[in-house]
């Protein structure tokens, strides 16, 4: 598909025609799984059945280690020269740019994500984070140590070897550019395991890579589920490094496959409980707009969504007012192949039982839902997972919708009276991803951004960022970083050469 559809009726008909890929991808070929197995895979948006996947299994991981491995011992991606590295990630990023189109209706189909957010986020970030990794291929120096007259000492990064990568389902193009990028771009092999619920932008990627000029057996993609693959990769003892995002759950078990296996390197970058601290001389509207925008984005089927709000009690009801204000006028919920839709449908049933299990639960406890709290039961749209942009008010910090991450459209309101007990709540959680700060008072700013545990605080802005600026967590939200120049450090070892003369 070449031309970008201008409506919804343009984009179901494009849907109608596609034929997704959903074979595993290894050594540079498609390929079935080796039990001839497949899943149905169904959209989250009306029902309908995209394709049928390889539902692969720990013989098909063999096979695409077995192919990394062999791509990383005998050089044939490690050892290229900088500027031929370059040059082919610098095509493959074009290539994913030009295949804007269908890779933007496979992201949305597969997790229900609106299509607008699909063409000018997902896709564009994808091909400008390869872009960006590819700029560095000839721009990573050794050391030279200081030593004595008669000795040289050089300091060597060299890549770790097959790295797996396990991603997540609600930005899959987005988060395996940071993992991938940074990865070949340090001179590793991959096997990438993207989530069952969204396997075919990956599958997709994997061939653009290929005409980009990237040997075969250097990227792998073995599309599964998670305790037949996924656990597979992790425990594989010819895998280096294990990179993952998705929940603080499955990250620890990370851990311990990595124990149980050779001690293999493991980053996670894992769940959040985002909070907004809303003081009383903030701008509200400004606050209100970053705090919609923060958790009603994307279905607010994102990690670091700024999914509680600790406010001062004196301007609560005028901000629970002007949030729901935002959400009602500028993020329209609606079909995921409507170009002025702004929320689209969660990513399946049972993670849509689970959102609306965790409303139940906060009245249960005596919070009350100010705003939305409901499927969309009437329309097209009932035919697929759709659930209203929800504020649930008089929530204590304590209570189990403030403390356990939704992963959906619901944003908790919970009340301060002082800055240390703002600041208390804040960092009264299991996870420490991101967090904002509103406020017009330099000092109480520089306190707040300065006391509070997280890998990324705003500061009068919520979800700000760029490849320049590390992104990752504390506590139980992981350890190690995704883009910036930093991530590329965690797929590269120091060897020291040390000769006398």
């Amino acid at each position: 598909m070449s031309a970008l559809p201008s409506s919804r009726e343009a984009w179901e008909a494009a849907a109608s025609q596609i034929k997704p890929e959903g074979r595993a991808f290894i050594n540079g070929q498609y390929v079935p799984a080796k039990s001839g197995r497949t899943f149905t895979k169904g959209s989250p948006i009306d029902g309908r059945t995209i394709a049928e996947v390889a539902d692969c299994d720990a013989s098909d991981i063999d096979a695409a280690v077995w192919a990394a491995r062999e791509a990383f011992e005998d050089g044939r991606w490690r050892d290229k020269d900088p500027a031929t590295k370059k040059a082919i990630l610098l095509k493959f990023a074009d290539l994913i740019r030009n295949d804007v189109a269908t890779l933007a209706l496979l992201e949305t189909l597969d997790v229900g994500k609106v299509i607008g957010n699909s063409i000018a986020v997902d896709v564009p970030f994808c091909a400008n984070c390869i872009q960006y990794y590819a700029e560095f291929a000839d721009k990573l120096y050794d050391e030279v140590a200081p030593t004595g007259p008669n000795d040289v000492a050089v300091i060597r990064k060299e890549p770790l070897g097959v790295i797996g990568a396990i991603v997540p389902w609600n930005y899959p193009l987005i988060i395996t550019a940071w993992k991938i990028g940074a990865a070949l771009v340090a001179g590793n092999s991959v096997v990438l395991k993207p989530a069952e619920q969204s396997p075919l932008s990956a599958i997709r990627l994997a061939a653009l890579a290929k005409q980009a000029g990237i040997p075969d057996g250097v990227f792998n993609v073995v599309p599964g589920f998670g305790e037949k693959a996924g656990k597979p990769l992790a425990l594989h003892a010819d895998v280096d490094m294990i990179s993952f995002t998705g929940s603080t759950e499955v990250g620890k078990l990370m851990l311990v496959y990595a124990g149980q296996s050779n001690m293999k390197r493991v980053a996670l970058e894992c769940g959040g409980k985002s909070p907004h601290v809303v003081m009383a001389d903030a701008d509200l509207d400004a606050a209100a707009s970053g705090i919609a925008w923060g958790i009603y984005y994307n279905q607010g089927e994102t990690c670091h969504a700024g999914s509680r709000v600790l406010v001062h009690s004196s301007v609560k009801a005028a901000l629970i007012e002007k949030i729901a204000e935002v959400a009602r006028t500028q993020i329209p919920l609606g079909h995921a192949l409507d170009p002025n839709a702004q929320m689209g449908a969660l990513v399946e049933e049972k993670h849509m039982e689970r959102v609306l299990g965790y409303i139940d639960i906060a009245k249960g406890q005596g919070a009350k839902v100010a705003s939305g709290g409901n499927r969309v039961t009437s329309g097209d749209l009932a035919k697929g997972f759709y659930v209203e942009a929800t504020i649930i008010d008089d929530v204590k910090s304590t209570d189990r919708v403030s403390q356990e991450e939704i992963f959906g459209p619901v944003v908790v309101m919970t009340t301060f009276e002082t800055e240390a007990e703002a600041l208390a709540m804040a960092n009264d959680s299991i996870y420490g991803l991101g967090a904002a700060v509103w406020t017009k008072d330099l000092s109480t700013a520089h306190r707040l951004t300065r006391g509070i545990r997280a890998g990324t605080v705003w500061l009068n802005c919520f979800d700000r960022s760029s490849m320049a600026t590390p992104f990752g967590g504390f506590k139980q939200s992981g350890f190690g970083r995704d883009r910036s120049p930093h991530a590329i450090d965690k797929y590269m070892d120091y060897k020291t050469i040390w000769t006398a003369y």
